[in-house]
């Protein structure tokens, strides 16, 4: 615990007693309008008085305090927009004293749609109207388990509804036995409405009980001598009972718990949540804060507390290893029911947590291990290329077409030696002739650093041209252009027969190219960001190519106009649906007839 006194040049308890208890956002100012904080409470009042008690969390957030000139609110109508504003703020703003978990929005979920005949699915991102979602899980791998395990048991459909709604007979998932066929009435809807309640109780914990039911409902079906569906209830209730007996701890309870290792080791703070649903132990995510120093483990978890349960359902119970009572009053600021937050005490809960601890060490390990391997390769690329400094951030650009059609341009960012895709971007090349690559180079590079000359986005400290002298020196003329002729740049030139390790680097002032040879760990830094560029162009042109190949073909096929366009692209869903779509399907689109239905199918085919 830490001891503060009250900021000099700051009245907290004038600015206090008329601090409203709205819902909000907070932002604490420091010296030079700096923002040190972006914070969100339920209760502004109440949250930010926490802040100027006489002791504190933690030694960091006495710092924080002690450099306080004001504090400025904004008070906004739920808890919900808070979290949306602060997130923006956070940011934009770029606070030095938020602890950041930057993967911790990225838990996927299980999926219900509101259809009527409700879709089974794998979800990440907002939550849409209608649909019940289960989770988080702590990766993929947990969910699509999930999902393979419940289309055996209660063979709901997963199919897209563009899909759903224009087939004309079952597909292969009915005849291997994991879906019950609504889309061609095999089943009516009181009978999946049933399944998927079963379902629904099994992912909110309820397997027992939904075990207990599928046993009543196989003894009744047997004394009715319904045998071939007591059979089917038989294996249902098999399949749930293996996947509950196989789990390497067994909680013996259908209960949801949280488990969170926070460990420091090495000056590296690791927050190692494991996920316990419906007594399945589904895995275990480590997370790292990144954008502040964490003072401490206790620090590190607080923080990832109060933002994981911003989001995320918070379960019946947690299971931390440091200070349960901090952890329950960070809780109380997000929910007003009471946490049921708590030391292991039995020998299950204690092999949970001795294996979410050990879990945080390795990644902790592992963590030391890639920076110190990266470091060594951001050093080997400094001395390769006569750089004053080793380079932060890394951009590379590439060109893809197909003989001139549909040219798209990458730029992929690499910075501090790991690829940063949330500022990818991709370029469509307008104007210039087809296939003339040194004009979509000048193009996406004028678009991309005229911005960055005005004043807007980062500048990079190297710059990664995918092609020989003549993509060079295009690129190096527009960097004179724009002012940024001082910013590194160097080109990839393939090597023979397109090897990799025989590629040749591309200087612009004209000295000789450079073969580092498949030994420099250099080299494979530089390959890495170029295969990504590349594959993020290629992607990018097949897209733009596929929708503009379709869209004309549309077009073009006699008797179909702007309207018979808007009715099929609505009908499945896109120009992929109206592809893969068979002549029986397109003739259910409103307005076309069995003879334009085949047509349409050997134009696009």
């Amino acid at each position: 615990m830490s001891t503060t006194d009250e900021p000099a040049g700051f009245d907290a308890k004038s600015f206090l007693r008329n601090l409203t208890e709205e819902p909000g956002v907070y932002r604490m100012i420091g010296a030079d309008d700096k923002v040190l904080y972006v914070g969100k409470a339920k209760n502004l009042k109440r949250r930010v008085s926490s802040y100027f008690q006489r002791t504190l969390s933690s030694p960091r957030i006495a710092m924080m305090v002690a450099q306080i000139v004001r504090v400025d609110v904004t008070s906004t109508r739920s808890e919900a927009e808070a979290l949306i504003l602060e997130n923006n703020l956070i940011k934009s703003l770029a606070p030095r004293y938020n602890i950041l978990f930057r993967d911790d929005k990225t838990y996927p979920y299980i999926e219900l749609s509101g259809d009527a005949f409700p879709r089974l699915a794998y979800h990440r991102g907002a939550f849409t109207k209608g649909a019940r979602y289960f989770g988080p899980f702590p990766n993929a791998y947990a969910v699509r388990e999930s999902i393979h395990l419940l289309q055996k048991t209660f063979q709901l459909r997963t199919c897209e509804n563009s899909v759903f709604q224009n087939r004309s007979r079952p597909c292969l998932l009915n005849q291997i036995k994991r879906c019950t066929g609504p889309c061609v009435g095999l089943i009516d809807s009181a009978d999946y409405a049933a399944d998927v309640r079963l379902a629904s109780r099994f992912l909110d914990g309820q397997a027992s009980e939904v075990i207990d039911d599928l046993t009543g409902r196989m003894h009744a079906a047997s004394d009715r001598l319904a045998f071939e569906e007591a059979a089917a209830c038989r294996d249902q209730v098999r399949v749930l009972q293996a996947v509950l007996h196989r789990q390497f701890v067994d909680s013996r309870k259908d209960e949801d718990v949280d488990i969170l290792a926070a460990v420091e080791e090495d000056g590296l703070t690791c927050i190692n949540i494991a996920m316990i649903r419906g007594g399945r132990h589904l895995g275990d995510r480590p997370q790292f804060p990144s954008g502040a120093t964490v003072s401490g483990a206790l620090d590190g978890l607080l923080a990832f507390v109060e933002q994981h349960y911003a989001e995320h359902p918070i379960p019946a119970r947690i299971l931390v290893n440091l200070d349960p009572q901090s952890v329950k009053e960070t809780l109380a600021e997000i929910s007003e029911r009471p946490q049921g937050v708590v030391s292991p005490r039995y020998a299950a809960e204690k092999a949970w947590m001795e294996m979410a601890e050990k879990n945080a060490h390795l990644a902790i390990q592992g963590r030391a291990r890639d920076a110190g391997r990266i470091e060594q390769r951001l050093d080997a690329l400094r001395d390769a290329l006569d750089l004053a400094e080793a380079p932060h951030r890394i951009e590379c650009f590439d060109i893809s077409h197909t003989m001139g059609e549909a040219t798209v341009a990458s730029c992929v960012v690499c910075e501090a030696g790991a690829m940063k895709r949330s500022e990818y971007r991709r370029y469509n090349i307008e104007g210039i002739t087809g296939g003339d690559d040194f004009a979509a180079m000048r193009q996406v590079l004028e678009r991309r650093y005229g911005k960055v000359a005005a004043g807007e986005g980062v500048c990079p400290d190297l710059i990664l041209i995918d092609g020989g002298k003549g993509q060079v020196s295009a690129a190096a003329a527009i960097l004179a252009e724009v002012g940024l002729e001082s910013v590194s740049m160097v080109g990839v030139a393939k090597g023979e027969g397109r090897k990799a390790g025989l590629e040749t680097l591309i200087f612009p002032d004209g000295r000789e190219g450079l073969a580092l040879g498949g030994a420099s760990s250099a080299l494979h830094l530089i390959i890495e960001i170029r295969n990504e560029a590349h594959r993020f162009a290629i992607t990018g042109h097949r897209a733009r190519r596929g929708k503009a190949r379709i869209g004309s073909k549309l077009d073009d096929i006699p008797g179909v106009g702007p309207a018979r366009r808007r009715n099929l692209l609505a009908a499945f869903g896109g120009l992929d649906g109206v592809r893969n779509a068979t002549v029986e399907d397109l003739c259910r689109a409103d307005g076309i007839s069995r003879a334009l239905a085949e047509q349409i199918y050997s134009a696009l085919h």
